[in-house]
């Protein structure tokens, strides 16, 4: 039973945890903070050397062995929003509602921990550096998801109402890769460019060819998305620089779509790099899998998710989750939980429903009951 108290509460976590954003791998006092309040409610703090932010905690005996994951770290953002709590660290904002993630979990816990008994254990992860996509490997490293039967999370959903509980089996989140490509060339005056070797033209060429992998190369009823976000190159009006780069992302839900993506990009830089007579530099940085939810998983969390939420089966995102890592690793269900946000992800006027809180503490806390009945041995 919702009350106002817990609500207001609720509030208050949030906005605390909204005003003192810490960046991926540097949430100290964001984990001394959890840390606090899970030792306060009962819980048993798994320490790890190699786990150097972030919070893994257990409560209850034996098997089965439960997990809820929350991200916690925030962005390099201005925030613009003008709110009364709004984030008092300069050029760090939480613009993807990991202070949601973190509020709801913590709910869920004191809820968990106000049961008499449970049927086995639940461990909660505040898991570092999501948006770096380092941070699951380190809770994975560091032991965190070890002996686990199974685990569970979400995002929140902008563009969904509070209540609203986004979920389906496979593919929910986009596989992410990343590219850096610095084209060498040769410098010289503007004006007399058949001294040199001009690695801006070979770039603009390249910007505009990579866009054929999805037009001409991939099967279209398959999503994959290339992204050219970042370009630089020169210094002035009237010379031809001898390098030039740029940065971008694939995003892909398949592996032969993935490996596909990847070949065609690297014959299409160097057959430019070739053409124009400069020579290529290609840095590949694989990133997270598709979040790929378990299907008997799925099917349980869909069935209690249904008697308390709206249940609606989401369009897949493009963008990237590392829970990637556990879904590749552990039977997992990830799903989208309205927030009824005014804008979306990593824009810098994103402003949450707080109502939002309360379904989101309760869809972890009646999945965490319910996987711990049905994953009895």
């Amino acid at each position: 039973m919702v009350t106002a108290t817990e609500q207001t509460q609720l509030t208050q976590i949030r906005h605390y945890l909204h005003q003192h954003p810490e960046l991926s791998d540097q949430e100290f006092a964001t984990t001394q903070y959890l840390t606090d309040k899970l030792r306060d409610l009962g819980y048993r703090i798994i320490t790890s050397t190699d786990l150097k932010t972030g919070v893994i905690a257990e409560i209850g005996v034996g098997k089965p062995v439960i997990g809820l994951r929350s991200d916690i770290d925030a962005l390099p953002i201005q925030e613009v929003t003008n709110l009364s709590y709004a984030s008092e660290n300069d050029g760090v904002m939480h613009a993807c509602g990991h202070d949601f993630h973190m509020t709801a979990l913590l709910g869920a816990a004191e809820r968990l921990a106000a049961e008499p008994t449970l049927n086995g254990t639940v461990r909660i992860v505040f898991q570092p550096a999501e948006e770096t996509h380092v941070g699951a490997q380190e809770v994975t490293a560091a032991g965190g998801v070890t002996g686990l039967d199974a685990i569970i999370g979400f995002h929140n959903k902008p563009d969904l109402p509070v209540g609203t509980i986004g979920l389906l089996a496979g593919g929910l989140m986009a596989a992410v890769d990343q590219f850096t490509v610095t084209f060498h060339g040769v410098g010289t005056h503007a004006a007399m460019p058949q001294l040199g070797a001009d690695p801006l033209v070979a770039l603009a060429a390249t910007v505009g060819a990579v866009q054929s992998i999805v037009s001409r190369n991939q099967d279209p009823q398959h999503a994959v998305v290339v992204s050219v976000t970042h370009i630089e190159g020169g210094n002035t009006w009237n010379v031809l620089p001898e390098s030039a780069w740029f940065e971008g992302t694939v995003r892909t839900f398949d592996q032969k779509a993935r490996q596909l993506a990847k070949k065609r990009f690297i014959e299409i830089v160097n057959g430019q790099a070739a053409a124009y007579g400069v020579k290529a530099n290609i840095d590949w940085l694989v990133g997270p899998d598709v979040v790929d939810n378990d299907s008997r998983l799925t099917k349980i969390v869909v069935d209690e998710s249904a008697k308390h939420f709206n249940v609606v089966a989401p369009t897949p995102s493009s963008a990237g989750e590392d829970f990637a890592y556990f879904s590749q690793r552990i039977p997992s269900v990830f799903a989208f939980i309205g927030s009824h946000g005014n804008s979306d992800w990593h824009h810098h006027d994103l402003i949450l429903d707080d109502a939002g809180l309360v379904p989101a503490v309760e869809w972890y806390y009646f999945n965490a009951k319910r996987l711990l009945a049905e994953l009895t041995e």
